[in-house]
C-alpha cells in the first residue's frame, strides 16, 4: 500500500509503501520531475529525475521517501540532477559513510521511519537555504504550457543559459521537463475519468496520437494499460 501526505518541506511530499501482497502488482515510478530522498531498512539512498518508468526490483520491502520539489533536491544535496538522471544511489556515494550510516541507524530505530526520514531533510534544508526562486518560475512557466525559448525571454535568460540551469536543477533540459510536467497533467485528468480525447486537448497534446504516443515512451505502456494497473 502507497501512502503519501505534503512535507512540511515547502513543496515536498512525504511517502511510505509498505510490502506488497503476493496479489499486488508493483507500480511503477513515473516520470515526474522529481527527485527522492529514500529509506529502506538499513539503507539510505538517492532517486535521480526519471526519463522513463523506473520499476523497482529486489526482494519485496517496506520504503519510505521524501519527494522533493522539482529543481530544489541539488541544493540539498550536494550534486547536480543530471549527474544522477534515471538512477538509484546509496546515500553514501554522495554524502560522508559516517554520516550516512549514523543517519541510517536513526531512522532505523525511529518509531516512526517516515517522520525521521522527513526530519533528515528539514535538517539539510536548513543548512542549505532558501532555493533559487527561479527554479520554481522555470517549472511554472513551463507547466503553464510556455515554450523554452518564450520561458527564458521571460525570465531573462539566454536559450543556452536556461538549458545549463535546467540540466543541473532538473536533470534534464527544458524541453524534456516540458513532457514530463505534461504527462503528469494528463494522468492527473485521465485518473478523475476524463475522456483520453478532452484529456489530450487539456493537457497541452497537439491530439490524441500524440498522447498516446508521449504516455507509451514516457511511462513504457498505453495510458489504458497504465490506468487499469493503478
Amino acid at each position: 500500500m502507497y501512502v503519501e501526505r505534503a512535507s512540511r518541506l515547502p513543496g515536498a511530499v512525504v511517502w511510505s509503501r509498505v510490502v506488497p501482497t503476493p496479489a499486488e502488482d508493483v507500480r511503477s515510478v513515473l516520470p515526474d520531475g522529481c527527485m527522492d530522498l529514500l529509506w529502506t531498512e538499513g539503507r539510505l539512498l538517492v532517486a535521480g529525475p526519471d526519463t522513463r518508468a523506473y520499476v523497482p526490483g529486489g526482494a519485496p520491502a517496506d520504503w519510505a521517501g521524501v519527494r522533493f520539489f522539482p529543481g530544489t533536491a541539488p541544493s540539498l544535496l550536494g550534486v547536480p540532477a543530471d549527474e544522477l538522471r534515471d538512477l538509484r544511489v546509496d546515500l553514501a556515494d554522495l554524502w560522508p559513510a559516517a554520516e550516512v550510516r549514523r543517519l541510517t541507524a536513526r531512522i532505523d530505530a525511529a518509531a516512526d521511519p517516515v517522520a525521521a526520514l522527513e526530519e533528515v531533510a528539514l535538517d539539510r534544508a536548513a543548512g542549505a537555504g532558501p532555493p533559487d526562486p527561479l527554479l520554481r518560475e522555470i517549472v511554472a512557466a513551463l507547466d503553464a504550457g510556455r515554450s523554452a525559448a518564450a520561458t527564458a525571454v521571460r525570465l531573462g535568460l539566454s536559450t543556452r543559459q536556461l538549458h545549463r540551469r535546467s540540466l543541473t536543477a532538473f536533470g534534464y533540459g527544458p524541453r524534456t521537463l516540458t513532457r514530463v510536467l505534461r504527462l503528469q497533467r494528463a494522468l492527473a485528468l485521465a485518473w478523475d475519468g476524463v475522456p483520453f480525447a478532452e484529456v489530450a486537448a487539456r493537457s497541452g497534446f497537439a491530439d490524441q496520437p500524440h498522447l498516446a504516443r508521449d504516455v507509451k515512451e514516457l511511462a513504457g505502456m498505453p495510458l489504458g494499460e497504465l490506468l487499469a494497473r493503478s
